[in-house]
């Protein structure tokens, strides 16, 4: 069973998220929050495998939440919840430690999928943000890390982070592929040592800002 933490300011969203989440036999909300503060508070208590974050929430919202949990060393994987106009907000996110990013407009079959991803210790970073990043970067608004050595990538290893650009589990990537799961974490291993980083989603922001992706 995957252990779910919802932290919403509004209680409405909390509500409608459960209900969908309520489908799902595998999956539970275990505790919610209605800001930074009370979330931390809940990771302590409820151990979830799974946070969803809103990331517009007053007091402490969700940028303040992804740095306390990152100074704490909580290693919770993170989707943020967000909407349309929220591009900034979610590329901070995903720079601060977010795993991904999911619209509150969200149908049940994306909602759930996108937990399970999380659990399985994968990344959301669909089309659609990739697009923002790249709009990002171009512009400036995104930075890297200069001192940073990246090597060059295997065509496999190449194929394997696109797949983890759009949001593939290592399960996924093996099925696609027609590779042994154990191969795959190998290949991930070596495409984030190549990218001198330690988490899939900083890996894509990284080849993203490098031209490595696009």
């Amino acid at each position: 069973m995957i252990r779910v933490l919802l932290v919403d300011d509004q209680t409405l969203v909390r509500q409608g998220v459960r209900s969908l989440l309520e489908v799902a036999d595998d999956i539970e909300v275990i505790a919610e929050a209605d800001d930074g503060m009370a979330a931390l508070v809940a990771l302590d208590d409820a151990d979830p495998d799974v946070v969803l974050l809103d990331l517009r929430m007053p007091r402490h919202d969700g940028l303040w939440t992804l740095r306390a949990m990152r100074e704490r060393g909580i290693d919770v994987p993170v989707l943020v919840l967000t909407t349309f106009d929220d591009d900034e907000l979610v590329l901070a996110a995903l720079r601060a430690g977010a795993r991904g990013y999911l619209l509150k407009d969200v149908t049940l079959e994306q909602l759930t999928t996108a937990v399970r991803t999380l659990a399985a210790d994968g990344t959301l970073v669909q089309p659609s943000i990739t697009d923002k990043l790249l709009r990002a970067i171009h512009s400036g608004q995104v930075g890297d890390d200069q001192s940073a050595v990246v090597q060059e990538l295997t065509d496999r290893e190449l194929q394997i982070l696109r797949l983890m650009a759009e949001g593939y589990t290592n399960r996924d990537i093996a099925d696609a592929l027609f590779l042994a799961e154990g191969t795959v974490k190998n290949h991930v291993s070596s495409v984030l040592l190549k990218l001198d980083t330690t988490d899939r989603t900083k890996a894509v922001l990284r080849a993203l800002h490098r031209g490595i992706l696009g």
